[in-house]
C-alpha cells in the first residue's frame, strides 16, 4: 500500500532573501559546468552550494555542503514551516509555443521494502556514490523524486480546484526557461487525510530521480542497522517526492537524444549502406521539415533520426521483430522501445560500440547542441529519437523491466531548493 505524509519543510526565509529566483536551481543532473558556474556566482546563498558543491582540491565538498546546510539553518537563511503540510505545486511552461499547466504535490513517501513503487530506468553506480556521500552528511532529502499516478480519483484536480485556486502562493517564481513555478501549503486535517487515503490504493511509477530513489533506500538500509528498536516510521523511513498524474495534457516527456564519438572518421556512404539492412532511409533536406516528420512517424512507427555532413537522415525500422533476435532475452515491451533499437542495431551491431561506453556516448534533449557538435566534430555522428509514451514506461515497469539509462526526459524539472526534508 502507497503510504505517503505530510512534513515540516526546510524553506528560504523570504523576510530575508526577497528574490528567491536567484538562489533556487535545477536538479543537479541536469546542470552543465557553465551553468553550475553562473549559479554559484548568482548569490552566495544559492541552493547550488549544498546540491551541487565545486571540486576544491584538499576539501570535502560533502562535509562543506553539510556544513552551509547547518549555518543557513542557524542564520535563519534557511527556516523551517510550523506545521507539517503538503506542498501543492502548479508549473506553467510553453512547449511549441502551446501553453501548459502541470499540477502536483510534494510530500513524503514511504520506503517499504515490498512496495506499489515500480522504478522503470536502470542507474549507474558513479552518480548513487555522489548522492549517496552527500545524504549521508546533510541527512536531509534535498531534491524531491518525481512520481507519476493515474489518479483514476482525479485528487489532484480536486483540490486545485475547491483549496488552491483562488489563494495566493507563498512561493511565485519564474525559472531561467520561463517557467512558472508556484507552491502552496495543504495543512488542514481533512484535507490531508483526503490526499492520504486517495493515495493508498494508487500504484507509484519513478519518472525522474531513480538514483535519489535508491540513494534514500540504501541511506535507509545503513541508519536501520544501527537502530536496536526499529519502527519503519523514522524519518529516514520516507523520501520526498512530487507527485502528478499520468494525464498528458499537463506531462511532457522529452526525447534525449545521442552523440556518438567514433575512433576514426565515419564514411557516410558506407553507414548507410549498412543502415539500409536494418532501416528505409529517407535524406531531409530542411532541418524543420526532418523533425516534423520524425514526429509524425513516430505515432504509427518507429524512426529514428540521425545527422552528419550538414544532411539530415530518417531512419525506419523495416522489422520490429530483428530485435527478437538481438535481444531475445528481453520482453517485448523493452525491444519495442525507440532507444532499445538504437542501442542495439546502431550502437552495437553498426557502430560496433560498447553499450556501457560512456566516454563516446554524451545525452542531451537539445537538438540543436549535437547537430552544432556534429559540424564542429568529424568523428561525431548526431541521433535523435522520438520520446517514449506514458504508457511504454508504465508497462516496462509494471512488468519489472528497467529501460536502459537516459530513456526519459520529463519537462519541466521540478527544482531544487524550494522546499527540503530534512531527517529528525
Amino acid at each position: 500500500m502507497t503510504k505517503i505524509k505530510p512534513f515540516k519543510a526546510i524553506i528560504y526565509n523570504q523576510d530575508k532573501l526577497n528574490n528567491l529566483s536567484s538562489v533556487v536551481c535545477p536538479p543537479y543532473d541536469i546542470i552543465p559546468p557553465q551553468a553550475q558556474k553562473s549559479l554559484h556566482d548568482a548569490s552566495p546563498y544559492n541552493f547550488i552550494h549544498i546540491l551541487f558543491g565545486k571540486d576544491i582540491s584538499g576539501e570535502d565538498k560533502y562535509k562543506r555542503a553539510a556544513i552551509y546546510f547547518k549555518d543557513w539553518l542557524k542564520n535563519e537563511i534557511l527556516v523551517q514551516d510550523e506545521r507539517p503540510a503538503i506542498y501543492f505545486y502548479s508549473q506553467q511552461y510553453k512547449v511549441k509555443g502551446e501553453k501548459k499547466t502541470r499540477l502536483g504535490f510534494i510530500s513524503l513517501l514511504h520506503l517499504q521494502d515490498k512496495n506499489s513503487i515500480y522504478a522503470h530506468e536502470n542507474t549507474r553506480l558513479a552518480p548513487k556514490e555522489d548522492r549517496f556521500k552527500l545524504i549521508k552528511q546533510v541527512k536531509a532529502n534535498l531534491s524531491p523524486i518525481f512520481v507519476v499516478f493515474k489518479d483514476n480519483k482525479r485528487i489532484i484536480q480536486r483540490v486545485y480546484k475547491q483549496y488552491i485556486q483562488e489563494k495566493k502562493p507563498f512561493i511565485d517564481i519564474v525559472d531561467d526557461e520561463g517557467v512558472t513555478h508556484k507552491l502552496w501549503r495543504i495543512d488542514s486535517p481533512e484535507t490531508l487525510g483526503r490526499i492520504q487515503s486517495s493515495l493508498a490504493g494508487e500504484n507509484i511509477f519513478i519518472a525522474d530521480g531513480h538514483h535519489r530513489y535508491e540513494v534514500a533506500c540504501a541511506y535507509r538500509d545503513l541508519r536501520k542497522k544501527k537502530l536496536s528498536a526499529f519502527t519503519g516510521e523514522e524519518s529516514f523511513n520516507y523520501v520526498m517526492s512530487y507527485f502528478t498524474n499520468t494525464d498528458i495534457s499537463g506531462l511532457t516527456i522529452l526525447p534525449i537524444h545521442r552523440l556518438v564519438k567514433l575512433d576514426t572518421t565515419p564514411d557516410l556512404d558506407r553507414l548507410k549502406l549498412s543502415l539500409k539492412e536494418y532501416f528505409d532511409i529517407d535524406e531531409v533536406k530542411d532541418k524543420t521539415r526532418f523533425f516534423f516528420l520524425m514526429e509524425k512517424g513516430g505515432r504509427t512507427e518507429h524512426v529514428l533520426g540521425m545527422y552528419k555532413d550538414k544532411k539530415y537522415f530518417l531512419l525506419r525500422l523495416k522489422n520490429i521483430k530483428i530485435l527478437d533476435k538481438l535481444i531475445a532475452d528481453k520482453p517485448k515491451e523493452y525491444r519495442s522501445l525507440d532507444v532499445s533499437i538504437f542501442n542495439h542495431i546502431i550502437l552495437k551491431e553498426i557502430l560496433g560500440c560498447n553499450l556501457e561506453d560512456k566516454d563516446n556516448l554524451t545525452f542531451s534533449a537539445q537538438a540543436q547542441e549535437f547537430i552544432d557538435e556534429a559540424d564542429r566534430d568529424p568523428l561525431a555522428i548526431a541521433f535523435f529519437l522520438n520520446p517514449v509514451k506514458i504508457q511504454d514506461i508504465i508497462a516496462v515497469a509494471l512488468n519489472g523491466n528497467k529501460m536502459p539509462p537516459k530513456s526519459t526526459y520529463f519537462y519541466p524539472k521540478v527544482w531544487s531548493g524550494l522546499v527540503v526534508n530534512k531527517f529528525d
